[in-house]
This record gives C-alpha cells, sequence and structure tokens, in this order.
C-alpha cells in the first residue's frame, strides 16, 4: 500500500490524476486499450477536474460505474449517472461508458454490466471511502463473501446522512433506500486502485480503515488486501493519525 499526504484536496487530486494517467497509458501501451472504474461524490471533484486535463488516449478506455440509487431517474440533481456525465464522460471522448441504468429489469442490467465487466481486466479502479467506511455502496456489515460482480444493497442511515450533509437530498427520508453497487470482490479484481478520499468529514473513516483489522464493518479495510493500493489523503482526512497544525 502507497500513502500519499498531499495539503489539500486540490493538490490529492492532481497527484491521484496523474498517477491515473501514466496507469491508464501504459496499459493502453502494452494492449491497445485500458479499461478503468469510477466513483463520484463531493470527494472526487478536484480528482476528476484534474484528469481531464491530462493527456490521455481516452479514445482508447472503457470506464464502468461504480454505483446508482435505485428509483432515482438520471435527470436527477444526486444521480450518480448525471454526475459523471456532467464532470467526466461528457469532456472526454471514452471509448464506452458502462453506466449503471436502473430503470426496468435491474436483474437483467445487472447480469449485463457483470458480462461486460469480466470480458477482460481491470487496469485501475478510482474507488473512494464513505464517512461509514464504505466502498462503493457496500455499507456496513458489507458482503465480503459474494462473487457476483454487481449486486442490490440497502444503505444504511450513515450512508444517507453523508448524501444530505453533501447537499445532494434535502432530507434522509429523500435519499432512496436501495441501490446497485459493484461488490468488494469485484472492486478488488482492479489491477490497481487509486483510493481518493480528502477533507475532514472522512478522517475517522481513514483512521478505522488504516487502524483496524480487516472488518465487514468497515469495508475500506479490504483494500488494505489489495496488492497495488494507493490511498491519497489531505491533511483534513488524515488528522486522527498525524495531526497537521
Amino acid at each position: 500500500m502507497n500513502i500519499i499526504i498531499s495539503a489539500d484536496s486540490p493538490e490529492l487530486g492532481k497527484r491521484a490524476a496523474r498517477l491515473a494517467a501514466d496507469i491508464l497509458n501504459e496499459a493502453v501501451k502494452l494492449n491497445g486499450e485500458a479499461r478503468m472504474v469510477v466513483s463520484t461524490g463531493s470527494s472526487q471533484f478536484d480528482t476528476f477536474q484534474a484528469l481531464i486535463s491530462e493527456d490521455i488516449p481516452w479514445q482508447k478506455i472503457e470506464v464502468f460505474h461504480l454505483d446508482e440509487y435505485i428509483g432515482l431517474p438520471v435527470s436527477h440533481p444526486a444521480s450518480f449517472r448525471k454526475y459523471l456525465y456532467e464532470r467526466f464522460i461528457d469532456l472526454v471522448p471514452v471509448k464506452r461508458f458502462y453506466s449503471v441504468d436502473v430503470e426496468g429489469d435491474i436483474t437483467t442490467r445487472v447480469g449485463e454490466l457483470a458480462k461486460s465487466i469480466r470480458e477482460r481486466p481491470v487496469d485501475l479502479g478510482l474507488i473512494g471511502i464513505g464517512v461509514n467506511g464504505h466502498i462503493a455502496f457496500n455499507d456496513p456489515p458489507a458482503d465480503f463473501d459474494t462473487r457476483e460482480a454487481y449486486i442490490v444493497v440497502r444503505l444504511d442511515d450513515e450512508c444517507k446522512m453523508q448524501q444530505v450533509n453533501e447537499g445532494w437530498f434535502r432530507t434522509i427520508e429523500d435519499v432512496p433506500r436501495e441501490a446497485v453497487s459493484m461488490s468488494v470482490w469485484q472492486i478488488m479484481q482492479c489491477r490497481t486502485i487509486i483510493s481518493c478520499v480528502p477533507h475532514s468529514v472522512k478522517a475517522d473513516a481513514v483512521y478505522r480503515t488504516l487502524a483496524g483489522r480487516l472488518s465487514n464493518l468497515v469495508p475500506a479495510t479490504m483494500l488494505k488486501k489489495h496488492p497495488d493500493l494507493n490511498l491519497f489523503l489531505d491533511y483534513n482526512s488524515v488528522s486522527k493519525l498525524i495531526p497537521f497544525s
């Protein structure tokens, strides 16, 4: 595990984007294409802003979406698909975007996504960590055993309050109860993981992830088992481990 500490989120985003570009460019050089998984949320704003400015042959990059609320249309301000289209997908000419669409038959859509992501290895996963320690929408206690690629999950109250506090919803009652999420096992299949976790609101989750043992009550602890994890923190998110004044 590599831990990279930056002064703030913009610096973190630039450093993470530079590494992501190196990984994607190397994959394209070796294989003629690259595949990546992307996460969302306010903690990823600066990373996406920096990433779209990098010199990357996007027309050779396939992008997979981590998760989406069930029952939320793509037009909703909190839709993760809307987030990705506006901040990433519509700004660079990617080869293909595999979105988590929640309209129609969820079982069929999950099966289609699973088939697609398992066609070839995924070179890079941009994986955030939630305030409750979740990765994607795998809230505690997360399912560490399933080998399904995408699963339907129920969101816990701490996860839903994070969405309210970030301004995506007005009240906790407005947050959907369920979502489609990439499983923990599938996330761990990425050849390289870059996890961008800035801001003081994530300090407790970072502390519990790094100081604790493997536990599905802190799903992000599983990331420490990955052979190529790059954890990008800032002074705020690492403050419970290293107090910066």
